[in-house]
């Protein structure tokens, strides 16, 4: 397995080689890169860095490579322990920290781990931030700290309480609607810190949880990434529990979808449309999410007077256009809601608390609430890398090939046809191509999709 380096992280599996993986020596390095370049970007006194980690198994130990290699570089660090990734963008500034590190690998499997990294905003380091430390990785000018000024160890375990409070206090989440509705839902944490926050949160809110794989231990019962095929339990047990619908999130909670009363996905894609459309609702303003989100967006975003634009794939890539087109929300269709109101990150805590808002406010069920917007259907597949493929060049061709449309080339290869499309482009963050298609049902995206592989196929000749 390769490391991967890349705007979402320093990512590889645990083990193996040095440089082919997230060895030790490796989380070392990087964290040292990283510390490098927080005390580069302004010369004080006493640099601080917020470091919080989802459940997996490797977390503790890769948290105190990174956390001590920060302490040899004079850095003095916050250590918030379990947590999530919103809820370290969150810390950073309210600390008035220089950055923050988030060890976790996503919705990757259990033997992944990660490095993500964060300005002292809270937010995603940009392309050109994310070279400099690759560079400073492989270089020579790190200086670590003399004995006398090593960096020190807080534990702050309060974050995830003050983060809830902070969901609380925006004013779209109207928590006595919410309280008054009595809701009922099963909540799915796949055995990572979403168990602790997402109960938490519900409860403060009123809601009844019902939890599902809630204990933080990194045993993830299922691939942990929020697709139908992964969620039998979860569907089973809203039915089960006549609970008024399922929450899902991933191992660090920036992604969230919706199981609605029956025991059928409200879909990924849709997260993100119905905070929209609540948000819209009562605030005028544009959005944006990626080029590989539903087309839904825009149509409810165009119902409200806004306008959508889309950006490349990459969390760092939609907030500078969100900030751009001063969007009053916006996100990625895997179930990413980023709503500035609360911060510029993908936040699973903020999605449920408007979701919920929104859900007491139309007094409707969630089948019904999904069979009120603009139905489209997407087909999401990928095909693995083989050494020694030129993905460039395969995608180069597909270009050619598809001149005669309308095409999109700032992320991958865009082909807009006039009732559906097809994104292809390198995954950030594994080996794979993804393909991603959606049409007027889901045979045609399916379809869509798979004559697309075979194209991509026949072209590199796997």
């Amino acid at each position: 397995m390769t490391l991967i380096k890349s705007i979402s992280g320093i990512r590889g599996t645990i083990g193996g080689q040095v440089g082919d993986n997230l060895t030790p020596i490796d989380a070392v390095k990087f964290a040292s890169a990283y510390g490098t370049w927080i005390k580069q970007q302004r010369d004080k006194d006493n640099y601080r860095v917020v470091v919080g980690r989802d459940a997996r198994i490797s977390g503790e130990m890769i948290q105190n490579l990174v956390m001590n290699t920060l302490v040899g570089l004079g850095i003095h660090v916050v250590d918030l322990g379990l947590s999530t990734t919103p809820t370290v963008e969150i810390a950073v500034p309210m600390e008035h920290a220089d950055g923050g590190i988030i060890l976790t690998a996503s919705h990757n499997p259990k033997q992944w781990n990660a490095l993500k990294l964060l300005d002292a905003n809270g937010e995603f380091l940009n392309g050109e931030e994310g070279a400099k430390i690759l560079k400073i990785a492989e270089g020579t000018e790190m200086n670590f700290a003399d004995v006398d000024s090593l960096g020190k160890i807080t534990i702050n375990d309060a974050y995830i309480d003050l983060h809830i409070d902070e969901v609380l206090d925006m004013d779209l989440v109207d928590v006595d609607a919410i309280k008054k509705a009595n809701f009922k839902v099963v909540v799915d944490g796949v055995n990572s810190t979403g168990g602790i926050a997402i109960p938490l949160l519900l409860e403060r809110l009123g809601v009844h949880p019902v939890k599902l794989f809630c204990e933080p231990n990194g045993h993830f019962p299922h691939n942990p990434e929020p697709l139908k095929e992964h969620l039998t339990d979860l569907s089973k047990a809203v039915v089960k529990e006549h609970a008024d619908f399922g929450i899902v999130v991933d191992p660090d909670v920036d992604r969230l979808a919706f199981m609605d009363e029956t025991g059928e996905m409200f879909g990924e894609e849709y997260t993100l449309v119905a905070c929209a459309d609540y948000v819209l609702s009562k605030t005028k303003g544009n959005t944006v999410s990626n080029m590989s989100s539903t087309r839904a967006l825009r149509d409810v975003t165009e119902k409200h007077g806004g306008t959508y634009e889309a950006s490349a794939v990459g969390e760092v890539n939609v907030v500078s256009l969100m900030k751009k087109n001063n969007a009053v929300i916006g996100g990625e269709g895997n179930g990413g809601i980023i709503y500035p109101e609360s911060h510029y990150g993908r936040d699973a805590l903020v999605g449920v608390a408007l979701f919920l808002s929104l859900l007491a406010e139309k007094k409707m069920n969630v089948s019904d609430l999904r069979a009120s917007y603009p139905s489209y259907f997407m087909s999401k597949k990928k095909i693995q890398l083989t050494p020694g493929l030129d993905v460039d060049g395969v995608l180069s061709t597909m270009e050619a090939n598809y001149a005669h449309e309308n095409l999109t080339t700032i992320d991958g290869v865009k082909i807009d046809f006039s009732n559906s499309w097809v994104h292809l482009r390198k995954s950030n963050t594994e080996p794979i191509i993804r393909i991603y298609t959606e049409a007027p049902s889901q045979k045609e995206a399916d379809s869509l999709a798979d004559r697309i592989i075979s194209e991509i196929k026949a072209i590199a000749n796997i």
